[in-house]
């Protein structure tokens, strides 16, 4: 015989016999209860802390490694069945040619307080769904009815990637940038018109009149701000210890508390031709004069990112400013115009031929020791030899800051917001990498001291040795001669322009050079499609309302079939105690008849008829 015994509140052992029948002993309904109360508590008690753990354990950790778990998603391809995904398309038509872009973001997670996580398309070999075009869209002034043919194989590319039944659903948006804006109005107009006639019968995609127009420097400086703190998860909601957070002034509510949030992080891009500037301003602006004020306007963006207009979590205030001619190669331009100038005034005024001839060359402090260059204009040419003075190259070019006495200003004596320094934190992008990693090879976190004597030690270089390094392969991969002769320039004037242009303390070390974040370029077109369809969330928060008025008896129907199931299992499990139990009595009756029978047949009488059979 085999026994198993437990120590419970109730003393209780199962046997099994030698003939194979079950046999309970000792054991009472109270007992077969307790246990059964025992085994349903521990089985509930088990199975909340799985669903609690999976819950909050795997959200806590989501949260925690977002960042890492975006750069490797984000590199998946897109799952097109997945009928959740939604999908926008943007068409940013600049001055040389015109790109469009496909992004797609599951549905929302009905939480007001979160933005749609939109990401960028890829295909089925994981590359971003991008393709290019040329001419610029502003070549076609003259002739507005051939644009929709130019911008039709864009469509069609977009289309292709796009899932059909999607289509109709699929916002189209087409803005267009620098070389829109120089036209006259009615030419604008003329393209623009041909577009909202055309693409809508070709094209099923989500098309409106608000969805193709020519987009200001300032929105453009806006949507490159937005795509980027988006990217770096600077809009999300957080309560670790860990994050840099800043005092808001939200506006429009001046009566109401300042509100604390995760900060965000300044741009500075400086091009070959422009500068821009944007970062936000989190407390309210005062101004120096009526004047200050008027300007300031066109320079101070206030808008919500959220889906709900009463809900401010998500009301930003950036300050956004371009400057044209202080990009690279046209800060280089304008110094060689100036240059020419004064050169051929002096030679004129002292009768000297300084620059004219090979053999008596200008000596440039912006040129690296010994390197010579050429400046032809009106039909002459003025030879240069650098000499690599960076300090006294700085002392050059700081007029052209054209930095005027007046408070709280830039370049151009534009109006600036004032940065908090101690809290505050921007990235550099184009010339500001370019100027640190591909000759210095120092990008990444700035150090004004260790940039300014790698420059001075580059500029003093003889050009020989510089060339013979660039030969030997130890600059970055796309660093070309031309980066090789201007560094020196570009180095001073990038200096200036961050350090005097936008006064940023020599001491500030929170400036990160950088061509990519999280190993992407991050286009202005991703902050324009996530502005543009920041209302969208509402729909499905509306559905999740829908949903949730009839959640307290989904709730209720979840909780109801487990404790259904478990009182299922005890009944069941009674029933095999039961009917151990009624096999014992059988058992028991069935020996007692077997003694009586055996009584009888040793005193020789008949045995009696069994009464009760089975």
């Amino acid at each position: 015989r085999f026994s198993i015994s437990c120590l419970l509140p109730a003393s209780w052992h199962f046997s099994i016999s030698p003939v194979g029948c079950p046999r309970v002993l000792n054991t009472t309904l109270r007992q077969i209860v307790v246990i059964g109360i025992l085994a349903a508590a521990v089985s509930l008690l088990y199975y909340s802390l799985v669903v609690i753990r999976n819950k909050y354990g795997r959200a806590s950790r989501d949260k925690r490694f977002h960042r890492y778990l975006a750069r490797v998603t984000d590199t998946e391809a897109t799952d097109t069945n997945n009928p959740n995904l939604n999908y926008g398309i943007v068409v940013d038509c600049g001055s040389s040619g015109s790109r469009i872009f496909v992004y797609c973001w599951p549905r929302h997670n009905g939480n007001p307080h979160d933005l749609l996580d939109i990401k960028q398309m890829r295909d089925k070999n994981r590359k971003p769904v991008v393709m290019k075009i040329k001419p610029g869209i502003s070549e076609f002034a003259n002739s507005p009815e051939k644009v929709s043919d130019y911008i039709s194989p864009l469509l069609s590319f977009a289309a292709e990637h796009v899932p059909r039944a999607k289509h109709k659903e699929t916002p189209l948006y087409i803005l267009c940038t620098a070389g829109m804006r120089i036209l006259p109005e009615s030419q604008q107009k003329a393209i623009l018109e041909d577009l909202l006639t055309d693409i809508p019968v070709h094209f099923d995609f989500l098309f409106s009149d608000s969805h193709a127009e020519v987009i200001s420097g300032k929105q453009e400086g806006v949507y490159a701000w937005i795509g980027i703190n988006f990217v770096l998860g600077r809009f999300e909601h957080t309560d670790d210890e860990d994050e840099a957070i800043v005092e808001v002034h939200v506006p429009g509510s001046e009566n109401k508390e300042a509100i604390f949030r995760k900060r965000t992080v300044g741009i500075l891009d400086m091009g070959g031709v422009s500068t821009q500037i944007a970062y936000e301003v989190p407390k309210t602006v005062s101004f120096a004069s009526s004047q200050q004020e008027e300007v300031a306007k066109n320079l101070l963006a206030e808008f919500n990112l959220g889906c709900d207009a009463h809900q401010t979590e998500h009301v930003y205030r950036v300050y956004v400013a371009t400057f044209l001619g202080f990009g690279g190669n046209a800060a280089r331009q304008r110094y060689e115009d100036s240059l020419f100038t004064s050169t051929v005034l002096k030679n004129r005024l002292l009768g000297k031929e300084t620059g004219m001839t090979s053999d008596a060359p200008y000596l440039d402090p912006c040129l690296p020791l010994d390197a010579q260059d050429e400046i032809h204009q009106n039909g002459q040419t003025m030879y240069l030899r650098g000499t690599g003075d960076f300090n006294l190259c700085r002392e050059i070019i700081q007029p052209f800051m054209n930095k005027t006495n007046e408070t709280q200003t830039s370049l151009n004596g534009v109006y600036q917001p004032a940065v908090h320094f101690q809290n505050s934190e921007f990235y550099g992008f184009s010339e500001f990498y370019y100027c640190t990693e591909d000759v210095l090879r120092m990008g990444g976190d700035y150090n004004a001291a260790k940039f300014t004597k790698a420059a001075k030690d580059y500029c003093a270089t003889k050009w020989s040795v510089l060339r013979e390094r660039f030969d030997r392969g130890l600059y970055a991969s796309h660093a070309d001669l031309h980066r090789l002769k201007y560094q020196c320039f570009k180095s001073a004037w990038m200096y200036e322009v961050f350090h005097s242009g936008f006064s940023f303390p020599v001491s500030y070390n929170s400036l990160k050079t950088a061509l990519q974040v999280y190993d992407k370029e991050v286009q202005w077109t991703l902050g324009a499609i996530l502005y543009r369809t920041r209302f969208l969330p509402l729909r499905d928060i509306q559905q999740e309302n829908f949903r949730g008025s009839h959640s307290h008896w989904r709730s209720f129907s979840f909780v109801y079939n487990h404790y259904l199931f478990f009182v299922c299992f005890l009944i069941v499990l009674l029933s095999i105690l039961l009917y151990l139990l009624r096999l014992r009595r059988i058992h028991r009756r069935m020996l007692r008849n077997s003694s009586s029978t055996s009584l009888w047949i040793e005193e020789g009488l008949p045995p009696q008829k069994i009464s009760g059979a089975l």
